[in-house]
């Protein structure tokens, strides 16, 4: 008998979390059996290697776990520089069903004062030119991406927040711009006018990779300045946003912590997104062999 094809629901079934750490976030504490895997995808190389290890949790088996900066060692990629494709790519490689993203935002909303946390539940795409799809090359999907996060991810992650003490907003709307400058007045405003909560510039595409790689991705967002629309306010800077940024570190981690080691042991008890099941519209003969081959670990199980 041959073995499941490995993006199949038949190999998917062991719970593994996944954590992409943004500015300040360049570590996962507690990790047993830690190896670093440096990796080489379809799509070219990750930001940098992966940790894999595992966090250890009373009377159940540990919680594979793993994390990857997605700015790189040292913070060298701009966020229009990250490989977002690659990034994706990798985490499912490693056999990832949920993934974590921890970003540090500005807040749009006088009530978001920097130092909360925000778990959106919506995104406004203001980027330009980043490949944001693995879907090209003769094999043509359409992802639903009405509620571009999961679901079940943004509960958990919202009550791991909660019980380390955050002051949270448990839903809002981010905005994803280019970067890396941070905006103009007038632009912040604009998207204040649009009801959104929080800006940032990194949850796309990787909201929408991950989707289409059928991986249950959410944003712990940590708010660290009222961008610049906020009359009398110090203009956001970098050096005002690491200072917040490194004194929510700790709490962080003690979210990350808490979602792992509370995470149910299969995708039978935490469903990972279907979300190709009803999206290819490629005849399974018209589809190219090399892109069928760069694209096996993203669709082969479909095609």
């Amino acid at each position: 008998m041959s073995a499941p094809h490995p993006a199949s629901p038949q190999a998917r079934h062991e719970v593994v979390l996944g954590v992409l750490g943004g500015s300040g976030l360049y570590a996962i504490d507690g990790l047993e059996n830690v190896r670093e895997v440096a990796l080489e995808t379809p799509f070219g190389a990750p930001s940098g290697k992966y940790t894999i290890g595992e966090l250890a949790r009373e009377g159940l088996p540990p919680v594979r776990v793993i994390f990857l900066p997605r700015h790189g060692l040292g913070h060298a990629l701009t966020p229009s520089e990250v490989n977002y494709r690659a990034n994706i790519h990798g985490f499912k490689q490693l056999g990832v069903t949920q993934l974590l993203s921890v970003s540090a935002v500005g807040s749009l909303r006088e009530e978001v004062v920097p130092g909360h946390v925000v778990v959106p539940d919506q995104l406004i795409d203001r980027t330009k030119g980043r490949a944001s799809t693995y879907f090209e090359g003769g094999l043509v999907a359409h992802i639903q991406f009405g509620d571009p996060f999961c679901g079940e991810m943004r509960r958990r992650i919202t009550a791991a927040a909660r019980a380390e003490g955050a002051t949270l907003h448990e839903s809002g709307t981010l905005v994803v711009m280019e970067g890396p400058a941070f905006s103009t007045r007038a632009e912040s405003e604009l998207y204040r006018s649009w009801g959104a909560t929080i800006i940032g510039m990194t949850a796309l595409p990787e909201a929408k990779l991950a989707r289409e790689a059928e991986i249950g991705y959410a944003i712990l967002a940590l708010a660290t300045d009222y961008d610049c629309w906020r009359v009398g306010e110090e203009e956001v800077s970098v050096h005002n946003v690491v200072a917040v940024v490194q004194r929510n570190v700790a709490l962080a981690r003690g979210v990350i912590r808490r979602l792992a080691v509370g995470l149910p042991l299969t995708t039978a008890d935490l469903p990972y997104p279907r979300a190709l099941e009803h999206a290819l519209m490629t005849r399974a003969d018209a589809i190219p062999a090399e892109t069928r081959a760069r694209l096996d670990l993203i669709a082969g199980h479909m095609i």
